[in-house]
């Protein structure tokens, strides 16, 4: 059997020495609590912040005002912030975010129910992605979860290729 994606990330990060946070609006937690279900974890996860008001995007993550009145919190330019601040405040190697409209209301023509933006932060870089999703609220928050973690996943992989880490 395959080791669950959370699971590769924990293991990743304690064999390179790297840690990891997590930032989320509308998976309100979901993603902090799937990568905590990865057994050792602990050597590697520093903590997360569930920032679902923009007050608490711009308290704990240093989100600008100006972004979010110009883009709104569901953009890139959030997701961006997000991922820059959710890093520098719990000084990680790693943050993955997500920022997004889950519904069933809340959505708009230019930002429809399902959009959801995903943030991750990888030891300097940050990337941005724009996801669409259908389904119910539910179905909405876990894909997002699912997409953040592989992500995330692929971040590490990456800078643990770079860094000259054999896997």
């Amino acid at each position: 059997m395959e080791a669950k994606i959370e699971e590769k990330i924990a293991k990743l990060c304690e064999k390179h020495h790297l840690t990891v946070s997590t930032a989320e609006s509308c998976t309100g937690g979901l993603v902090a609590g799937t990568l905590i279900n990865a057994p050792g974890v602990s050597a590697v996860y520093k903590e997360g912040y569930i920032t679902y008001s923009n007050e608490a995007k711009q308290r704990l993550l240093a989100v600008s005002e100006d972004t979010l009145n110009a883009y709104g919190a569901v953009s890139h330019q959030t997701a961006y912030e997000m991922a820059e601040g959710c890093a520098k405040a719990a000084d990680s190697d790693f943050a993955v975010t997500t920022t997004g409209i889950a519904g069933p209301g809340g959505g708009t023509k230019q930002k429809p129910v399902g959009l959801v933006y995903i943030g991750c932060y990888a030891k300097g870089s940050t990337k941005t992605y724009e996801k669409h999703y259908s389904g119910s609220r539910t179905e909405i928050r876990n894909q997002a979860v699912t997409d953040a973690l592989a992500l995330l996943y692929h971040a590490v992989l990456e800078v643990c290729e770079t860094d000259g880490g054999h896997l």
